[in-house]
């Protein structure tokens, strides 16, 4: 898996799409730098900002690149419970608050440890390396509008 990739250049992005053995296209690194700059975007943020900044291009060439990208782990997927899919940049080990009441979604490090951040009680033979943690609240803004 790929480490974390905050504030790549576009050079070090095209270097990490040739590691991971995918062709660097105009589409992926636009599709790249949509997620970038909106972290936790959906994908229908993310296909507006590309066709912003390509025009043209279809939808499912857009989940194409996100899929190739979030399986060789240059983006991440997740997907708080109630919410669509959204990706991000920061593939590294990390969790996320979310907001019951706007639905934003932040990053936040581990609460303690290693990865990955949470021992179980009984791993019944598995070898765990990752926990997705979310912590639900409310944000200060909508804590100032409720």
């Amino acid at each position: 898996m790929i480490t974390s990739n905050i504030n790549r250049s576009r050079d070090d992005v095209r270097d990490v799409l040739r590691t991971a053995g995918l062709q660097v296209t105009a589409q992926r690194l636009a599709v790249f730098r949509a997620v970038e700059a909106s972290p936790h975007a959906m994908a229908d943020d993310i296909i507006h900002a590309v066709r912003s900044e390509l025009g043209a291009i279809s939808r499912q060439a857009v989940y194409d690149a996100l899929n190739a990208m979030a399986e060789k782990g240059i983006l991440r997927r997740i997907q708080p419970a109630g919410s669509a899919a959204r990706y991000e940049h920061r593939v590294d080990n990390h969790h996320h608050l979310a907001c019951r009441h706007c639905d934003k979604v932040i990053d936040i490090d581990c609460a303690v440890g290693k990865a990955p951040c949470l021992t179980a009680a009984d791993d019944h033979g598995f070898s765990i390396d990752e926990a997705e943690v979310t912590y639900w609240g409310t944000c200060p803004d909508c804590q100032k509008n409720h």
